[in-house]
């Protein structure tokens, strides 16, 4: 019996291989697993949960105008490798490809309206909204969500 490739999780730039649980990976036009995707396990998950939390202190002290310039970095590599990612939306969701691309190409939307966030979170300040009373808002992140 062939050994499938697996995949593995990715948590602080690195491949790591926890859990021992899987699940296969299949071609839906050929029925056939070529894949196996490992299931994290609470120690996984609780990895990349502690490596999130540790991130976030420099995440959050970067500056609006640098974490829109990471999401223009990630468009413009999204669309560098569109055919290589079409292929695998095929391979794996069994997507014709012109479905693919179109999925694809909304994805690249939503990291585009996302770069303009340093605008979104501005917040805002009204003068005067009582008697001798001004208001303001500021947006923040809140932190690590699973």
């Amino acid at each position: 019996m062939q050994t499938l490739p697996t995949i593995h999780h990715l948590i602080d730039g690195q491949l790591v291989a926890g859990g021992s649980r899987y699940s296969e990976v299949f071609n839906p036009a050929t029925g056939k697993a070529e894949k196996r995707l490992l299931l994290a396990d609470k120690t996984t998950v609780e990895q990349a949960i502690a490596s999130a939390h540790a991130a976030y202190p420099a995440w959050r002290a970067t500056t609006p105008l640098k974490r829109a310039r990471v999401m223009s970095k990630l468009k413009q590599l999204l669309e560098e490798n569109a055919d290589q990612i079409c292929a695998l939306l095929t391979a794996e969701h069994g997507k014709v490809l012109g479905d693919a691309m179109g999925e694809l190409q909304r994805g690249i939307e939503n990291v585009e309206y996302a770069s303009y966030a340093p605008e979104l979170l501005k917040g805002e300040h009204s003068r005067n909204v009582g008697t001798a009373v001004d208001s303001w808002s500021e947006f923040q992140s809140l932190g690590v969500t699973a």
